[in-house]
Order: structure tokens, then C-alpha cells, then sequence
């Protein structure tokens, strides 16, 4: 018999050193939305760029990498 489970998603960041997990505000919502989502409380996002899907200890992660301070 073939079992399916629905992996929760996790957005990552780093705000100083430390890294935030963002839960998923909803399945439906595709990774850019949930990025401006998080983008109006953390505002260090609007600017990030969206690496993954990367599959760890039965979660979906996402990074959020922000681009502030990179030249090129």
C-alpha cells in the first residue's frame, strides 16, 4: 500500500547572524507570495531572492537570501 504525506513548507532567513523560520501562511500561495508576504514585517526581504525547494526532516525549505550589500 502507497502512503502520501504533505510536507510542510518553511521559509528560512538570516537577519544578524541568526537564522528565522516563517511558517507557510498557506499552501495555495506560491513561494513569491509568501516572500512579499513576510517582506512587509521584515523588511530586509524585499530585496531577497528565493533558493530550493530543498527537502529536510520531512519539510520543504525554502531560503530567502537577501541581496543587501552585494555588488554585481
Amino acid at each position: 500500500m502507497l502512503v502520501t504525506n504533505n510536507l510542510e513548507r518553511i521559509f528560512l532567513f538570516k537577519d544578524n547572524g541568526q537564522e528565522i523560520r516563517l511558517p507557510d501562511i498557506s499552501v495555495a500561495q506560491s513561494p513569491e507570495a509568501v516572500l512579499n508576504f513576510y517582506s512587509q514585517t521584515y523588511p530586509i526581504l524585499t530585496n531577497a531572492k528565493i533558493e530550493g525547494p530543498e527537502i529536510t526532516d520531512d519539510e520543504v525549505h525554502y531560503k530567502f537570501v537577501s541581496t543587501m550589500g552585494v555588488k554585481g
